[in-house]
């Protein structure tokens, strides 16, 4: 695989979580969630502004289209195992924002977050490729 940026899709049919690395790949440079159209003009975008290296794509829902249509894009388009991507998306999602006030005292199973979690679970996708955690970059860090 060339060097570069690598971006991770957790697709969907109505919206989908879009990251992209920084080219060294040690953190997220954005974060995204996306309908399916606009994602894949973000794609497109970035890698024109910079060629990326690859797409990681969950292996989930709308998958086989996804790869049909990022073959144009001519970039590697690797699968990654989707199981397990909501609930750990959750978990992060509270491991960078930590809960405040009365949320605290929920349990952790009981808290919901207060947003669609598509991108953090293409962040869980893209550190299953990287078998390593991402930090994410300030341009990344929207709640």
């Amino acid at each position: 695989m060339t060097t570069g940026p690598l971006a991770a899709l957790d697709p969907g049919r109505s919206k989908c979580g879009l990251v992209r690395t920084d080219p060294s790949r040690t953190q997220l440079d954005e974060a995204l969630i996306l309908d399916p159209a606009a994602c894949r003009a973000t794609l497109i975008r970035w890698h024109q502004q910079q060629p990326l290296a690859a797409v990681v794509l969950g292996n989930g829902t709308s998958s086989r289209q996804w790869q049909r249509d990022l073959a144009d894009l001519a970039v590697p388009v690797l699968l990654v195992d989707e199981w397990g991507t909501t609930l750990a998306a959750r978990q992060r999602y509270w491991q960078l924002w930590p809960p405040r006030g009365w949320r605290r005292l929920l349990p952790t199973g009981l808290r919901l977050p207060p947003r669609d979690l598509d991108d953090l679970a293409a962040q869980i996708l893209m550190e299953r490729w990287l078998q390593r955690p991402l930090p994410r970059g300030t341009r990344a860090l929207g709640a």
